[in-house]
């Protein structure tokens, strides 16, 4: 019996090239549309959270500066109802201590068509120790509030 060698088709390597060429580019679509959709959700965010911010950033600057009328007219109604302005500057005159504050973080969320915040601010005191308190934030008139 005679040695017969066996046909091998030739390598077709433009199509695999193709093939290979089209998945590289695919991905990397995919890659950039999930980059630019990551840098466009994180503005949404930022576009959300930033006029609560300086709702938050006018209440406790206006607190340290003690001008708590300022700082009064940035709470919501519901803590308006219950307090007067003269009756919140004198307490506040009384008992507030803060030098310095720092807004370590907001947060804003939309649960059912109720839009709800709370900020977290480190005040730092006057005898030098500091502490950090929640300050719940509601959108009342389109304005964010102070609300705790």
């Amino acid at each position: 019996m005679a040695y017969e060698p066996v046909m091998v088709p030739p390598k077709n390597t433009g199509t695999r090239r193709t093939v290979l060429i089209v998945v590289g580019v695919v991905l990397s679509l995919c890659c950039l549309g999930g980059i630019v959709g990551g840098f466009l959700l994180w503005d949404l965010a930022q576009e959300a959270r930033g006029p609560a911010r300086e709702s938050v950033d006018t209440f406790a600057g206006a607190m340290v500066e003690r001008d708590f009328a300022t700082a009064y007219g940035q709470v919501c109604g519901q803590l308006r109802d219950r307090q007067s302005q003269a009756d919140f500057v004198r307490q506040q005159s009384e008992l507030f201590t803060a030098t310095d504050y720092e807004i370590v973080g907001v947060n804003v969320v939309n649960r059912n068509g109720q839009v709800r915040g709370e900020a977290n601010v480190r005040w730092v005191l006057s005898n030098g120790s500091s502490g950090t308190q929640v300050l719940n934030l509601v959108k009342e008139d389109g304005d964010w509030r102070i609300c705790t």
